[in-house]
């Protein structure tokens, strides 16, 4: 899988072909661009790097600020003016746009620094980025775990430069800048400086190596250069008052010499940021390891033999691992949709051991976790399955930020304070941990995690639930129900039982949000979306919340209206669409066609109601509609992955419903897939499924009937526990809808 992945799908405007049938009534509310970006990504790792332009929301690319209709340009042709790290990956207006240190291989004056260049050539590979800029220098990047690795091929030139500016920060977009509060820099020897800035709260340290030979090492401070300098030193800096400063490296150079650039990153220091990057460089180190070995405060780094090539290898090797533990049987040109949807669901959150910088207690770590609200339903789930040791680490993070903070987050970046996008959700975090104590997972104290989740759970909306029964918007009053629901299972195996009796009466309080007259949500305010979009989410009593909307017909005819049946194909918004336009879209109160996530699981929802036929028809008209190849390969933000575990998860058949350990079922996409999960491997096999001509998507199917280890499966589900311990799946097609899964219903409250 690893050389079908394109790192570039996404990060242009929508261009998928026109869709048709159920797919053309869908309405996209979010922009109309992936907004990721192609740089060197290492698996949940810290750092990132990518050519930077300053444009939205990544600093890669040629995109304004834009938070729907279709993106706006900022320029014809793709620019740098440098190359930054530590980029979001799929996210909108999030506020933290990072792209600290930006690099600059230079062939002027330092007045010339940040104008930028045009990208004439790209090239991009996990771990690996490529550009030719037209100045005639060739850059490359490699990252690892806490360290990247820049290599630069000049031109013959009397005055090269490899410039690094501390005072980068943001994008270049109204409100986008970052400046850095606090910094300070010092060079330790030929080749070797450190240094920390302070970003928002958050003290990011670098050790720096540079090849030096016929190369001057100068520090640099408003554009001009420090003979015999050896420290800079800055407090208390104001925009008003920041002024350009940075290191560089300068000489000549001769055609195609090669100036290699290591950089250890850490949120605890220099001597740690010099520890990771020998961690990082070390031939013996495992691939993917993060190990932190201890250097001396002015260590040297003594890089092996091509440092670049070492990394870059170590690197690749991690990402074949990750990306090898889904295989599918399919035409290439779906193969590499699978295979970067993979890849871009592995990228984020960033899992940094022992990297906390606001506390002083070693540990799991995590920041870029930054739509929680979109990833937990897909995205944390397939970790769980792929990489259960990472859903711990993420699972034991956000109970020691619960514990040091005073709540689970809702968003968590590389920020002191981070925002926590309290009108997104509540109680996100229980979902990720009722997942892992169901699964019996080891390594977190669950005594310890019962304490904070119902803490939590009494707090900011909670409040007014536990006082009123309900709170607004209303969709928190479904979150916090949940919530007490997934405390109780945590409550229920830790042989806790006044706890779990006291949230399963909690958990009960989820009709309160429902107008019985409508069998939707009540009036309120929505985040990104209205009452029908959040109407249908796996709610932990679909048995009752079917019931609540007037039975299975009554159920299915809502869902039917909510996904377009009989509908007219709508117009998209376009390029910068008035408050008319996005009230009319909004109005329609339909399915946001993957565009955005609030409804991403109600295709599933019809397996309530009896109706697994209805389930086959909308995955498949969003999977094969709304995912391409290319740039414009995505339909929406990625958002850290939410769009594209989705993706992961519908091609196979199966969708998980996050926090209750239950895995739904319904027609897969690939005559066949294979999994790599904690029990060893999961297939999912076919019998008399048909494949499309050439390119086109295979035709809609649906299930007649399946076996789990032979054993006849009856309904469309298995337990998530059953799934990680691995098994065959053998599901028998047929081309028109059956009675496979009509009658037994997943369950709504599954038993433990």
């Amino acid at each position: 899988m690893l050389e079908l992945v394109d790192p570039f799908l996404g990060t242009e405007a929508t261009d998928l072909p026109p869709r048709t049938g159920l797919a053309a009534t869908w309405w996209w509310p979010k922009p109309q661009v992936g907004n990721t970006h192609p740089g060197a990504t290492h698996p949940l790792g810290m750092v990132s790097a990518c050519a930077y332009s300053g444009a939205y929301p990544t600093g890669y690319g040629r995109y304004d600020l834009g938070t729907e209709g279709l993106p706006v340009p900022l320029t014809d042709e793709l620019r740098a003016s440098g190359f930054t790290h530590f980029q979001q990956s799929g996210t909108g207006a999030i506020r933290k746009y990072y792209n600290y240190l930006r690099v600059t291989p230079l062939l002027a004056p330092l007045d010339d620094l940040g104008r930028s260049w045009e990208i004439v050539e790209e090239e991009a590979s996990p771990g690996y980025y490529r550009a030719v800029l037209d100045s005639g220098v060739v850059a490359e990047l490699t990252v690892g775990p806490k360290s990247v690795v820049h290599r630069y091929t000049f031109p013959e030139h009397r005055d090269a430069r490899v410039v690094v500016d501390l005072s980068v920060g943001g994008l270049a977009i109204p409100y986008g800048e970052t400046v850095p509060l606090r910094a300070h820099l010092a060079n330790l020897a030929p080749g070797v400086a450190c240094g920390e800035i302070v970003v928002e709260g958050a003290p990011l340290a670098f050790h720096l190596e540079c090849d030096t030979p016929g190369l001057r090492q100068l520090l640099w401070y408003d554009r001009r250069l420090m003979p015999g300098g050896s420290r800079l030193e800055f407090s208390d800096i104001r925009p008003t008052t920041l002024r350009p400063f940075g290191v560089m490296w300068a000489g000549p150079t001769t055609v195609g010499q090669v100036v290699e650039l290591r950089i250890g990153f850490s949120l605890r220091g220099t001597d740690q940021a010099a520890a990771n990057l020998r961690a990082d460089l070390a031939p013996s180190v495992p691939a993917g390891s993060s190990t932190t070995a201890t250097a001396a405060p002015t260590a040297v780094v003594t890089a092996p033999p091509s440092a670049f090539e070492t990394r870059w290898a170590a690197t690749r090797r991690t990402w074949a691992d990750h990306l090898g533990r889904v295989e599918v049987e399919a035409p290439t040109r779906r193969r590499s949709i699978m295979a970067t949807a993979l890849y871009h669901s592995l990228i984020k959150p960033c899992v940094a051991q022992d990297e906390s910088p606001f506390w002083p207690t070693d540990g799991p770590f995590v920041y870029d976790l930054c739509t929680l609200w979109d990833v937990y339903r897909t995205q944390l789930p397939l970790l769980t399955l792929l990489r259960p040791d990472a859903s711990v680490a993420l699972g034991n993070a956000l109970l020691r930020i619960c514990e040091e903070e005073g709540n689970f987050p809702i968003g968590y970046r590389m920020a002191r304070g981070a925002d926590r996008f309290s009108r997104q959700g509540s109680a996100l975090a229980h979902t990720l941990l009722a997942d892992l104590s169901q699964l019996d997972l080891p390594g977190i104290d669950w005594d310890w995690a019962l304490v904070h989740m119902q803490a939590d759970l009494r707090r900011t909306y909670g409040e007014e639930y536990l006082r009123q029964g309900i709170t607004h918007p209303v969709s928190h009053t479904l979150d916090l129900a949940f919530g007490y629901w997934c405390t109780r299972a945590v409550a229920l195996r830790q042989g806790d039982g006044a706890l779990a009796a006291e949230s399963g009466r909690l958990a009960a309080g989820w009709p309160a949000a429902f107008d019985p007259a409508t069998g939707l949500l009540r009036a309120s305010t929505f985040y990104e979306g209205g009452p029908w979009n959040y109407s249908f989410r796996l709610l932990h009593d679909m048995r009752a919340r079917v019931d609540l909307a007037g039975g299975d017909a009554a159920f299915t005819a809502m869902l039917d209206e909510f996904f377009g049946y009989g509908a007219a194909p709508v117009v998209q918004p376009g390029l910068a669409p008035g408050l008319e336009e996005m009230a009319a879209g909004y109005a329609l109160h339909r399915f946001e066609g993957l565009n955005n996530e609030p409804d991403m699981e109600a295709p599933w929802a019809y397996l309530y109601s009896g109706r697994p036929d209805r389930t086959d028809e909308v995955v498949h008209a969003g999977v094969h509609q709304m995912f391409g190849t290319g740039r414009g390969g995505l339909a929406g933000n990625d958002d850290s992955g939410g769009l594209s575990s989705w993706y992961v998860w519908a091609a196979l058949g199966l969708f998980p419903v996050a926090g209750q350990n239950t895995v739904l079922l319904h027609a897969p996409s690939h005559a066949s897939a294979s999994l790599t999960v904690p029990g060893g491997r999961f297939d999912v096999l076919t019998r008399n499924f048909r494949e499309g001509d050439g390119d086109d998507p295979p035709p809609l199917q649906h299930i007649e009937s399946a076996t789990l280890d032979g054993v006849p499966l009856l309904g469309p589900w298995l337990s998530g526990s059953r799934l990680h311990a691995g098994g065959e799946l053998v599901l028998t097609m047929s081309d028109r809808p059956t009675s496979w899964g009509t009658t037994h219903r997943p369950p709504s409250t599954p038993e433990r």
